[in-house]
């Protein structure tokens, strides 16, 4: 299976990235923190070598001992998998749900950065996330110059034009998940073409388009609400780099139509599979647009920055999102985000991962619905948008998913096929 494969290839080749970076900026340790800061890389590279070898060898997976808050909900799942097994059985590296331990690995690597300060906050896969951020640079100019175009006259669009936009940027931000740093090992996918332009020939890889569904929920929203009402959308972030720009063009263009008037976005806490965003990333790509000698992309880093002063763009991070839980346990585990949640009127989750944990990850049929397979998890309505990268696949029509079995065996993992899946059932 592909999850073999993960834990066998993918997975150490991350880890020998993460050290191979710590190696490579010794000498900016020693010149921050002198003899402490080479110390303490030192250190980390033994744990991470160690952790890598415990993963290539199947040892027994053991429990967090930083003392960061999560550490007890992480350990108590660590005895809820020892529980599904026999007595004697510990989890392991092989033997475990592979959701579980690759959220416990990228775990694991934080843990041996908190262990050694003055090196604790160190984000060992900023390097690559930046690299990929300048590699698409044409994209994300050719998608900043489009979505300054049309703002230019978007209070002119009729309902059918201003429908056809939003057809256009909800799918530019399901194709931004291509851009997945964990998938290539932290190899360069950079996105070079102009992502609009290419939007017609994507279309025919979108296995399930609930895009219409989407729509009239926004537009009716829009045309109901009263000026002191607020409709808001909230968006459960990916990848940092050019599938972060996406994901803010289409809530500038959600904002500047008035199909929202708030947008929260939802990020990580620490680093996480390799190009997840979080808040420095967040903070790091507006201030690198603002600053870019493009005018459209400066244009839009100055807009987005006022956004967020004005309280329209909101980033909020929470230690769910880097928990193995699948989501349909977030109103145990984490009440207060399941609660904050409940006032959107739309969630979009971005990618695979969340995608993984909105269906628990399970080897579904193809056809089982998405509603079934969310397991009661229905904060607010919500969709998915995710191209395919890992063999979990629900809501498809009969006989769709045996086709692909058949014509092309990779078709779940090479990240060719996209979904924009919806429910609204609450």
């Amino acid at each position: 299976s592909f999850a073999y494969f993960t834990i066998k290839d993918r997975l150490p080749q991350i880890l020998t990235r993460v050290i191979d970076t710590l190696h490579r900026h010794k000498n900016e340790f020693f010149e921050e923190h002198g003899e402490k800061g080479i110390e303490a890389e030192k250190n980390t590279i033994s744990i991470l070598s160690k952790l890598r070898n415990e993963l290539q060898t199947d040892k027994p997976l053991v429990p967090l001992d930083d003392k960061l808050p999560d550490v007890p909900l992480w350990n108590q799942y660590l005895e809820y998998q020892q529980n599904l097994l026999d007595g004697n059985e510990q989890p392991s590296w092989f033997q475990s749900p592979w959701l579980y331990v690759e959220c416990y690995m990228y775990r694991r690597i934080h843990e041996a950065l908190v262990h050694n300060p003055p090196i604790d906050d160190y984000d060992v896969f900023k390097e690559a996330k930046v690299h990929s951020f300048f590699e698409s640079q044409q994209a994300i100019i050719a998608l900043c110059t489009y979505l300054q175009e049309l703002l230019k006259n978007i209070e002119d669009l009729d309902e059918k034009q201003l429908q056809e936009e939003f057809y256009k940027l909800l799918q530019v931000s399901l194709w931004g998940n291509k851009c997945d740093l964990s998938i290539s090992a932290g190899e360069d996918n950079s996105q070079k073409a102009s992502p609009v332009k290419s939007l017609d020939n994507l279309k025919t890889s979108i296995l399930v388009d609930d895009m219409e569904s989407i729509w009239s929920l926004l537009i009716n929203s829009k045309k109901r609400r009263t000026s002191e009402e607020v409709t808001r959308v909230d968006i459960v972030l990916d990848n940092a780099g050019y599938e972060l720009i996406t994901d803010l063009v289409l809530a500038d263009f959600l904002l500047s139509s008035k199909l929202a008037s708030e947008i929260h976005f939802h990020g990580k806490c620490i680093p996480w599979y390799v190009s997840d965003t979080t808040k420095q990333d967040f903070n790091w790509t507006i201030k690198q647009l603002q600053s870019a000698n493009n005018k459209w992309m400066s244009r839009c880093g100055i807009n987005w920055e006022g956004s967020i002063k004005k309280g329209v763009l909101v980033y909020h991070d929470h230690m769910f999102w880097t928990l193995p839980h699948e989501f349909c346990s977030m109103a145990q585990v984490a009440t207060d985000l399941y609660t904050e949640l409940q006032k959107s009127h739309l969630i979009i989750f971005k990618g695979d991962l969340n995608y993984r944990k909105l269906t628990g990850d399970r080897k579904w049929e193809f056809t089982v619905p998405f509603h079934q397979a969310l397991n009661k998890f229905h904060p607010a309505p919500l969709c998915s948008l995710r191209t395919l990268k890992s063999d979990v696949q629900v809501g498809l029509k009969p006989g769709q998913g045996e086709q692909f079995v058949n014509s092309e065996p990779d078709w779940m993992i090479c990240g060719k096929y996209g979904v924009v899946q919806f429910d609204a059932s609450l």
